[in-house]
């Protein structure tokens, strides 16, 4: 198992973020946290990866334990975050060079990571521009090839397509579809065609608890719906919060 949390927990003050959270995540599998802004899917990649500790409860990735196994935690895991990490004032070169050094490859194992980043994700025609010239779409896939240079195990991509326009949509699913089944992939998304197109599985996120969790077609057969949207709908109703 990739990803278990138990009785996952985190609270500010008087408001709970994520409440009571149990979720298992298996290797290898692409799945999806959906959920409206504010429902704590960024609070639940923040402490699968270590930069926030729960208030109670228990997560572990690979084994370890996300609170007294940080170290091990962050050297298995690679998160491109929903504000996109990238240095505008270097180039797509620089910006995955710098990635690179803070992991302390040699020189050979570098250039060889950066050449590799730049055909995976067809950056050539980009790769000399400085970040704060790029597009979003052109930002969104960098932030992903910078968060994969460590090559993870389990990798973070937080509400990915925020923002982007249709085409840099569908051509940034095309890229998170190529890397399917090559490590495990945890996607938080509010757009329901996203988590219908790529998802193995989807937990939907309602007020920090997870309201349904399963495959599509488990989701939607639950919620007696056509499809996810009409799902969602049905269960945020259920839940209240609609």
């Amino acid at each position: 198992m990739m990803v278990e949390t138990r009785h996952l927990c985190k609270k500010y003050g008087s408001k709970t973020a994520v409440d009571d959270l149990n979720l298992t995540i298996a290797e290898g599998e692409l799945f999806s946290l959906l959920g409206v802004n504010g429902a704590g899917k960024t609070t639940t990649i923040r402490m699968l990866s270590c930069l926030s500790t729960p208030t109670s409860g228990e997560a572990f990735v690979s084994g370890c334990n996300c609170a007294s196994q940080a170290k091990e935690v962050k050297r298995i895991v690679g998160i491109s975050p929903q504000d996109t990490a990238v240095a505008d004032h270097l180039t797509v070169l620089e910006n995955l060079t710098f990635m690179a050094d803070l992991y302390g490859f040699s020189k050979e194992k570098t250039e060889q990571k950066v050449a590799q980043m730049i055909a995976d994700f067809r950056m050539e025609e980009v790769a000399n521009q400085r970040a704060k010239s790029l597009s979003g779409g052109w930002k969104r896939r960098l932030s992903i090839a910078m968060a994969l240079i460590s090559e993870p195990k389990l990798l973070f991509l937080d509400e990915p397509t925020l923002g982007l326009d249709v085409l840099a949509r569908r051509e940034l699913w095309r890229v998170i579809e190529g890397l399917k089944g090559m490590m495990t992939i945890v996607l938080t998304t509010h757009y329901m065609e996203e988590a219908e197109h790529l998802s193995d599985r989807i937990a939907v996120m309602i007020s920090g608890r997870i309201a349904a969790c399963g495959t599509l077609a488990e989701i939607k057969t639950a919620a007696g719906a056509k499809d996810l949207e009409s799902a969602f709908v049905t269960i945020a109703e259920k839940e209240g919060a609609i």
